[in-house]
């Protein structure tokens, strides 16, 4: 019998959205709409997909994205060394976990967020923390409140997945202000296109903070998994030294290399995201099914049934959304008209007998 560390018995695998291949064949329905992991329901750049015709599959990628970094340096205004790359920023997550933490030291995150934060620290025979968070947002004040002498890392998403909720930059400044020098915090904007500010330019004035930022989102590029790291050259310099060789693609660094020149598709995308996002909110309101105020690309709703009962219904529908904490369901914003057939859908349970339960 092969026996395995002791930690992982307390670390449960990721469970991604169901495929629309999956829920196809399941109930043969050829029309299906996924709203489960937020991704770009416009695509991504044609200028990303040109570049794809010009991948040379026999030959190892780049190992250090020399032309992404520098094109994505100039346009970030920092130092080429201050970058990492890595296949999505789920990977410089455990990167990160790996490179900082020591068995028993502690992070800190919130109880509602992004899985991967505690499954990496727990890999490590760390100890995490998590915040409670009224409101279903960061509680800033506490986690200071929460450091210790044992705790080496903090992990924050802005706008957090799977709340959508989000903190402004006057708010970001006071808490790292008061953050020890000698704990790490991971800001992961993963959302940060759609929230529309980043803390980029942070990075040059605290020596303890990593923002994570992700060409899967916004940029429409998920399959290709392509993530980055913005931090001071020292903290980079040290991550570096076990990141794996050969960790993104050629294709992946040529398609973020030329979605970087089509700004146009990004805010383009973000308008029609607001204009579908608003149009959901408002007949939310109108149903009177209550919602968590997002800043990001998906809104996360209370199901205005047994949440389970509600994601099967869906998926019978062609709908595919992510259940996600107590009675929450989480769903992408897809374009308009997808939106205005889910709202008929929304409406339906409400009103029909076979679903009050």
């Amino acid at each position: 019998m092969i026996y395995f560390r002791n930690c992982l018995a307390d670390i449960s695998p990721y469970v991604p959205g169901k495929r629309v291949e999956e829920v196809a064949k399941e109930f043969g329905i050829k029309k299906i709409v996924k709203l489960a992991s937020n991704e770009n329901p416009f695509g991504c750049s044609p200028k990303a997909l040109k570049s794809l015709k010009n991948a040379s599959p026999e030959f190892y990628p780049d190992a250090h994205c020399s032309a992404l970094r520098e094109k994505l340096a100039a346009k970030l205004r920092v130092n080429e060394n201050q970058l990492i790359f890595g296949a999505g920023s789920d990977e410089l997550i455990t990167l990160i976990s790996r490179a900082v933490v020591n068995p028993g030291d502690e992070c800190l995150t919130g109880e509602i967020s992004f899985p991967q934060y505690a499954a990496s620290v727990k890999a490590m025979d760390g100890i995490v923390s998590f915040i409670k968070m009224p409101n279903y947002a960061y509680d800033l004040y506490e986690i200071l409140y929460r450091i210790t002498t044992k705790t080496k890392l903090i992990f924050i998403a802005n706008p957090n997945n799977p709340t959508g909720t989000a903190f402004l930059p006057e708010e970001r400044e006071r808490f790292l202000k008061a953050v020890p020098s000698d704990v790490l915090v991971v800001l992961d904007e993963a959302y940060s296109e759609y929230f529309g500010h980043s803390s980029t330019e942070a990075v040059s004035r605290y020596e303890n903070l990593i923002v994570l930022r992700t060409f899967s989102k916004a940029y429409g590029l998920a399959a290709l998994r392509i993530g980055y790291g913005i931090s001071n050259e020292y903290i980079i310099s040290e991550l570096e030294k076990i990141r794996n060789p050969f960790n993104v693609t050629s294709a992946a660094q040529s398609a973020a290399f030329a979605a970087l020149d089509d700004e146009g598709f990004i805010d383009k995308s973000v308008s029609q995201n607001k204009t579908a996002m608003e149009f959901f909110r408002g007949e939310l309101d109108r149903l009177g099914i209550y919602y968590i105020t997002s800043f990001a690309n998906f809104l996360t709703i209370a199901s205005p049934i047994d949440p389970k009962l509600a994601f099967d219904e869906l998926l019978k529908k062609g709908f595919i959304v992510r259940p996600v904490f107590e009675n929450f369901l989480r769903v992408t914003i897809g374009k308009t008209e997808d939106m205005k057939n889910l709202v008929s859908i929304l409406g339906t349970f409400l009103v029909d007998k076979r679903f009050k339960k």
